[in-house]
């Protein structure tokens, strides 16, 4: 498995809390075969015993685990929810652990043969339905994040659909003024002033291209999210030179094509706002390469700092890793590609491959 730390202990230490109750109810079991017996002194018959409790434990988690739970795992990368995870599997460890009736005869003691089992089968049930709570909470999490980041693309659709009406009403008055315009020029041509006629054109092509509206890709999401993101480049002082290829039609989610190319672009924004507005830069290039493969490169100067831990980059905006990186690489991850991420003294690079 190539997920972090606190996932991978956190499915670690919950699959050795849920495997210690049938190792109780072999207890238990044994301690029916040989009461006068201990744990120290395990049966085969008990053994055989716990092993098909384990395969029936098996067997009903395999289908949640494989269709329900690996979603979360995959998607969910907040490390305080998996350590919280940890701490309740290891309680529910710690506990069983504990209990091992190291001698068989304390189990003969009044009711306690009877309730021991009814106590661990109690604890199993609480276990899981501690296990269905984290799943639900976490899916309602990764939902409200899913409805948050689409919200912002719609936002987005939204000023890109503003842009255009207001690019619409000003072509509409300078259409309306061409009449104006050809017989000026008309005047212009019959007494042969051709400087004048010049500027007139010049000016006239200038106010029809200004700000017009840059077509980056088909997608009108993703179109959106890129002129939102040039628009803040241009208004910060940013020298953009951004070179856009994706596959028509779209082969990959849009929601991950818009949490790689924001989480790059903002990144790439924010580092470029640490120099002064005449040395800003910022180059983004995605290109389909082999029919199956987007390359993605982004090269951007800033001023040089940098927080690095065991683990890469950490965030210089605030403490702890950088979720922008981390959500970049698990896009890359999601579709069979890598991303790797370095920087010079001055320039900050992302190249990210994924299969489309």
């Amino acid at each position: 498995m190539d997920i972090d730390l606190p996932r991978s202990l956190a499915i670690y230490v919950g699959v050795w809390a849920i495997e210690t109750f049938p190792a109780q109810f072999a207890y238990c079991f044994d301690a029916y075969l040989h009461p006068a017996s201990g744990a120290a002194d395990f049966s085969t018959e008990a053994a055989l015993f716990q092993l098909t409790l384990s395969l029936v434990l098996l067997a009903a988690f395999i289908r949640p685990a494989r269709r329900k739970f690996s979603i979360v795992i995959d998607d969910m990368d907040s490390p305080k929810i998996w350590y919280c995870s940890v701490a309740v599997s290891f309680i529910f460890l710690a506990s069983n652990i504990l209990m091992v009736p190291l001698s068989y005869s304390t189990l003969q003691a009044g009711r306690l043969f009877f309730l021991f089992p009814l106590l661990e089968s109690a604890a199993l049930i609480i276990l899981i339905a501690i296990y269905m709570l984290f799943y639900r909470s976490s899916s309602l999490i990764l939902e409200h994040a899913k409805l948050r980041e689409r919200s912002h693309l719609l936002e987005m659709q939204s000023h890109q659909y503003l842009t255009l009406q207001e690019y619409i009403r000003r072509t509409a008055k300078l259409r309306h003024d061409l009449r104006h315009s050809l017989r000026l020029l008309a005047s212009l041509a019959e007494i042969g002033d051709l400087d004048s006629i010049r500027s007139h054109l010049a000016e006239y092509e200038l106010r029809l291209s200004e700000n017009t509206p840059v077509a980056y890709c088909r997608n009108a999401a993703l179109n959106a999210l890129f002129g939102y993101y040039h628009e803040a480049a241009l208004s910060a002082g940013i020298r953009t030179d951004w070179r856009i290829e994706l596959p028509q039609p779209l082969t990959v989610s849009e929601l991950d094509m818009a949490s790689l190319f924001g989480n790059l672009m903002e990144n790439a924004i924010a580092g470029c706002q640490t120099l002064k507005e005449d040395k800003r830069y910022f180059c983004l290039t995605a290109q389909i390469r082999h029919g199956n493969s987007l390359y993605v490169v982004s090269t951007n100067n800033f001023d040089g700092n940098v927080r690095k831990g065991k683990t890469g980059y950490r965030s210089t905006r605030h403490e702890g890793a950088g979720t922008g990186l981390a959500s970049i690489t698990a896009v890359a991850e999601k579709y069979g590609g890598t991303a790797h991420f370095y920087n010079s003294e001055k320039e900050f690079f992302a190249d990210v491959v994924l299969k489309i």
